[in-house]
């Protein structure tokens, strides 16, 4: 699969079974995330890989009740940095930025591991961050929900949510988003 294929066919799916997670898998996405441009080669992520069942229960307690079909994840990875981690220039802050190339390396790898990696808002971030000991100055920016597309995982879901499932959702017309001068 070459990087066009991994982006078109990659979906925040919510209908996901689990997968085995090893520790092999969780350094390769961690190294394919490292290989991300960041100010001044800075490199201001920081992930917690959470694999454990019991870690993961603590997770599911903080979740918002839009977020249930979560709960299935093999794995729920934490993305956190601080602003004094990167480049601040002027006004530009560039750590939030640049956690989120690494992020998208990582989600794009784990697409072409044919893994779903959706990345979610749907939680409590300060409860989180006390279950995995993340920094309190920490911005904890998103947690990515790990596992495997199902067509039959979808008894969690809403039905807004299934309905989601089938097709991408629409996406913004060039001139809405791009210009050319």
């Amino acid at each position: 699969m070459n990087v066009q294929e991994a982006i078109e066919i990659r979906r925040a799916y919510r209908a996901i079974e689990p997968i085995d997670i090893t520790e092999d898998l969780i350094k390769d996405l961690a190294y394919h995330a490292s290989l991300a441009p960041s100010c001044y080669n800075n490199q201001p992520w920081r992930f917690v890989f959470v694999k454990n069942p019991e870690k993961l229960r603590e997770i599911h307690n903080a979740l918002s009740s839009g977020n249930d079909w979560a709960k299935k994840a093999s794995m729920i990875i934490a993305v956190y940095s601080e602003k004094e981690y990167d480049c601040i220039i002027g006004e530009r802050e560039y750590y939030l930025f640049d956690t989120g190339i690494a992020v998208a390396f990582m989600i794009l790898r784990a697409t072409e591991l044919k893994m779903v990696a959706h990345p979610i808002a749907g939680y409590d971030p300060e409860k989180v961050k006390r279950i995995l000991e993340i920094p309190e100055n920490a911005i904890l920016i998103t947690l990515i929900v790990v596992g495997k597309h199902s067509e039959e995982a979808t008894s969690n879901l809403s039905s807004k949510q299934r309905e989601a499932e089938l097709k991408r959702p629409p996406r913004k017309s060039f001139e809405e988003f791009a210009r050319v001068i």
